[in-house]
């Protein structure tokens, strides 16, 4: 038996906007692993954008999803559990913040802004760690995507930092209450990569080429690095790793 297959399962990704997303990257290494997906696109104008992909990875759900709507989600869950009945595994990839926010020190973030990226970015994953518990009676995988400016000061990532280190300890505290059903939660902590949503950081294509220069393999890594990492961790492979923080980043995080 081959331990990282994902053959009959069932998994659930949110977060592919375009074929550029660590959400997209992750969905084609679950498809070629064996799994059986559902996708979802954030409004009708990401629609044109994501349907195609999920076509491509023969996903058998797909569906608006907005956090920030009322029911949106619940409505998610609500067809997953109509169609399959059960779930194995889900990715979160999600993130936003208010680009004033996100551009401007963490001192002087809004309430309102501070607020509304702790939301989406953070207490979605507990929200859907919550709807996916009683389809995963079998057990099951939740993942999400942190970065190292959660435990590290790096410049120009602002509200995000304490907004992903907020998601890492959600991570543990998951994985602490939710283990007892033999569900494992961790986050995966990739280098930086040039998709749409990092695009919105300050001074991105310094934080590129600082990746390049400081991480040990002295090289960026990417969408199939992020997703080998959560296939293992989706699969019997990763059956005993809870709560924990991986680094898919080429040895970046550990230089000082």
């Amino acid at each position: 038996m081959n331990p990282f297959s994902l053959e009959g399962r069932k998994g659930l990704v949110v977060g592919v906007a375009n074929a550029q997303s660590i959400a997209w990257g992750c969905a084609q290494a679950f498809h070629a692993a064996g799994a059986e997906l559902a996708l979802t696109w954030f409004n009708d104008k990401a629609r044109p954008h994501v349907e195609p992909l999920a076509q491509r990875v023969q996903a058998s759900i797909t569906q608006a999803l907005d956090v920030e709507q009322p029911g949106q989600l619940e409505a998610l869950f609500d067809t997953i559990a109509e169609r399959w009945g059960r779930l194995d595994f889900v990715l979160h990839s999600i993130a936003f913040a208010p680009k004033d926010d996100l551009h401007g020190r963490v001192v002087d973030a809004s309430r309102e802004g501070f607020a509304r990226a702790m939301d989406i970015s953070c207490h979605s994953f507990a929200r859907m760690a919550r709807l996916a518990e009683p389809l995963m009676t079998g057990g099951g995988s939740l993942m999400t995507m942190s970065y190292v400016g959660a435990e590290e000061v790096i410049p120009h990532y602002g509200v995000m930092g304490p907004v992903k280190a907020a998601l890492e300890a959600s991570t543990r505290y998951l994985a602490a209450e939710l283990g007892p059903q033999g569900i494992r939660v961790n986050a995966v902590s990739p280098g930086p990569l040039a998709t749409r949503a990092a695009s919105g950081i300050a001074h991105f294509d310094e934080l590129l080429a600082d990746a390049v220069r400081c991480a040990p393999l002295r090289r960026l890594v990417d969408l199939d690095d992020v997703g080998a990492l959560c296939v293992f961790l989706a699969s019997e492979g990763g059956r005993s790793i809870t709560g924990s923080t991986l680094y898919v980043d080429a040895g970046y995080h550990i230089v000082g």
